[in-house]
């Protein structure tokens, strides 16, 4: 990010406090606010998508790595001496409550990207109706077309994403839950029996995560260009 552009944004973050505000006592919605205002700073939706696209990828990149951790500390557990199962518990909590966060970032993330995408989408089409050109509003059309059936790709992907991670923390939930009722070599027993549909869920959530980031860059990629 160039330092005219973050100056900017830091700008905008500074001036709409009084705007939260506002909002905060009911005048105004909230989130269209923020973006309009952002807006009459410079700081054009288009840009606005953009980087709240980056957050959001940046976000399931750090959920993926989270959860992984998470999954080799449940594993360690398994194989742990007794002994040394308290302690092994306290970081297994640790991991599932970092789990936790990670996973309450991606959706907010995600909302982000949703209601300045929503915003962006609706004055692009209500903006076709000022064309007096036919030619020009047919490629404008087409291309907003596009550009929105990408986006729409790029959503799905990280709410697929997203709804693997309720199971897999809830899984991660029981294992924190258990150990703390059964802090014996039973209760490693036990967690050993459910290691391989423990790794298979995660499994699948890094899948998910991987084909969201994936389509995050190339949205990503694709705006660089028809903003060029």
């Amino acid at each position: 990010m160039n330092s005219s552009r973050l100056l900017l944004i830091t700008a905008f973050r500074f001036i709409s406090i009084g705007a939260l505000a506002a909002c905060a006592a009911g005048v105004c919605g909230c989130a269209s606010t923020r973006i309009e205002l952002a807006e009459k700073f410079g700081y054009a939706k288009r840009e606005q998508l953009t980087d709240k696209v980056k957050a959001a990828r940046d976000g399931q990149e750090e959920a993926k790595q989270q959860f992984e951790s998470a999954l080799a500390e449940f594993i360690a557990v398994t194989g742990v001496d007794v002994k040394d199962l308290e302690a092994r518990y306290a970081r297994l909590t640790r991991e599932h409550e970092r789990s936790r966060a990670r996973a309450a970032a991606v959706t907010d993330r995600i909302r982000n990207v949703e209601r300045v995408g929503e915003a962006l989408f609706r004055e692009w089409r209500e903006e076709l109706k000022q064309y007096t050109s036919d030619t020009m509003r047919i490629a404008s059309e087409r291309q907003l077309d596009q550009t929105r059936a990408q986006y729409d790709r790029l959503v799905g992907a990280m709410k697929a994403a997203e709804s693997k991670m309720a199971p897999v923390l809830a899984a991660f939930n029981d294992q924190v839950l258990f150990l703390k009722h059964n802090l014996n070599a039973r209760a490693i027993a036990s967690l050993q029996g459910t290691v391989t549909q423990v790794q298979d869920d995660v499994a699948a959530l890094v899948r998910e995560m991987e084909a969201a980031i994936a389509e995050a860059n190339a949205f990503i990629d694709e705006m660089g260009r028809s903003s060029s």
